[in-house]
């Protein structure tokens, strides 16, 4: 049989075509549907795989957390009836299976069992997922289970699974709700090294546990000042880690930020937390590998030896994103305005890096006599590079001023998949201390430097705290903070 024919075999199985119809049962939302296809698939003796039954688990988990009674009642039912055919089957599971064993357990509000589904997979060599463990905890903190969250919460750490702000948040609320102070700062300091800004759901937690009595009872009305201080001197500033300090109420307000860093409401000054080199230089040979796996490698090795040669600079320009913003086609008098504008701001008077894809910089507008003569002086001055065709410009600018430790000037939010595979520990923190921002006025673009403090979480030597939210970027629509202090504080 040729290779072809064999394909054409396989694509026509009874298996690949039960296959194909439960994907689309999947992608519909059709429990229905797919149990009949199930029913059918059996009394035709077909044998069901892995991912068979995966597909069925999945879609009865969804409904079994739904909000439909009936379906609701499926699920729950065939679920359960499915995983035990599966086992007798000797099919093995995998993560995927699991997780929706754990849903379906917590849908049948037994977060008991969906914790030990968890379990059972680190038993058999499976690890578990972000998303393995959170049926469970979800479940034990809506029941007020704060002693089983807690547990589950350690497990996780074993299995080097890092929770983020929605499982962070279930357990500070459930915290909260139990009276337990000491886990809501302990919760508090992993959402300030995590998450930094929060959503407004934590951001109301955060609120209300500050106003309640059990928030007045916590404290300590003298402390150790040296000891204090030593805390912000060993985490890097903006937090001491010691615990709750002073005593009676607190007094909440939301509130916002001049642009110097100073609360509207107390008048505290925020901290600018520093970044250690190291990690500096950790994230340039990350963003390194990733781009010589994404780009033609030999492109991107050109690259860096021409910045070694012509680098450092004081700050790299995403020309394709300055050049368009708000404009209908390419305007390099606006990409010409804000490279003047941070020539006069360098110390060394030195044009920044100007990154262009190379269609930019010999198509279109770029054949316009004055646009050729501001490309030319760029070029002349080392301070132009062309990014070659089918590349990625983002992995060459962002490269360049990690590398240089330069500022940053575009409006990209830089939040699609490229920027994801950074990781979402270092990236926030190095983007927030280095990317300029632009808004457009009446005169042309306006430059908005890097905030001359970190926003985040912070917790101040008196005890006081200041929570950013996430609504608001700082440019258009001030952020809005929780600043929340006591009037009785004293060291």
């Amino acid at each position: 049989m040729s290779n072809k024919a064999r394909k054409k075999a396989h694509r026509e199985s009874p298996e690949s075509v039960l296959k194909y119809k439960l994907d689309m049962c999947s992608k519909h939302g059709n429990l229905v549907e797919a149990l009949r296809l199930y029913e059918e698939g059996r009394s035709n003796g077909v044998t069901l795989k892995q991912h068979h039954y995966n597909v069925l688990l999945y879609l009865c988990a969804r409904e079994a957390s739904g909000d439909g009674v009936e379906l609701k009642e499926l699920g729950l039912k065939r679920g359960f009836e499915i995983f035990q055919k599966m086992v007798g089957d000797k099919v093995s599971p995998n993560e995927a299976t699991f997780t929706s064993m754990a849903r379906l357990a917590v849908a049948r509000e037994d977060p008991d069992l969906a914790f030990e589904l968890v379990k059972q997979m680190k038993s058999l060599g499976i690890p578990p997922k972000l998303r393995s463990y959170g049926p469970a905890l979800f479940g034990f903190c809506e029941k007020g289970n704060a002693e089983k969250g807690y547990e589950l919460d350690a497990h996780m750490a074993e299995s080097g699974v890092v929770p983020e702000e929605p499982e962070l948040s279930a357990l500070l609320k459930v915290s909260a709700d139990t009276k337990n102070a000491d886990k809501v700062y302990d919760m508090l300091q992993r959402l300030r090294a995590t998450v930094r800004q929060v959503s407004e759901s934590t951001f109301q937690i955060i609120e209300d546990w500050f106003k309640s009595e059990d928030a007045a009872k916590v404290g300590v009305e003298s402390w150790d000042v040296n000891k204090i201080k030593k805390g912000v001197v060993d985490g890097g500033g903006g937090w001491h880690g010691q615990g709750w300090l002073g005593s009676g109420r607190w007094r909440v307000m939301r509130t916002k930020m001049t642009k110097n860093g100073v609360c509207c409401c107390c008048g505290e000054k925020l901290v600018s937390i520093d970044i250690d080199p190291k990690e500096t230089e950790n994230f340039a040979t990350k963003l390194t590998e990733l781009a010589c796996n994404r780009e033609v490698k030999a492109h991107f090795i050109q690259f860096q030896e021409w910045l070694q040669q012509h680098g450092p600079f004081d700050a790299v320009v995403d020309g394709a994103n300055v050049g368009l913003i708000n404009a209908d086609s390419f305007n390099f008098n606006q990409l010409n305005n804000v490279v003047n504008q941070l020539r006069r701001m360098s110390p060394s008077k030195r044009s920044p890096l100007v990154i262009l894809h190379q269609g930019r910089v010999t198509n279109g507008p770029a054949r316009n006599p004055n646009n050729r003569n501001w490309l030319d002086s760029w070029k002349r001055a080392g301070a132009l590079y062309a990014t070659p065709a089918g590349s990625n410009d983002d992995w060459y600018w962002l490269y360049a001023a990690v590398s240089c430790k330069c500022l940053l000037v575009t409006n990209d939010e830089m939040r699609d998949h490229l920027f994801q595979l950074l990781g979402t520990s270092f990236f926030p923190r190095w983007k927030e201390k280095h990317q300029v921002r632009l808004s457009t006025t009446r005169l042309g673009l306006l430059l908005h430097m890097p905030p001359p403090y970190s926003i985040v979480i912070q917790e101040s030597e008196s005890g006081s705290w200041h929570v950013p939210s996430v609504a608001g970027d700082d440019l258009l629509n001030p952020r809005q903070w929780l600043c929340v202090d006591r009037t009785r504080n004293k060291s």
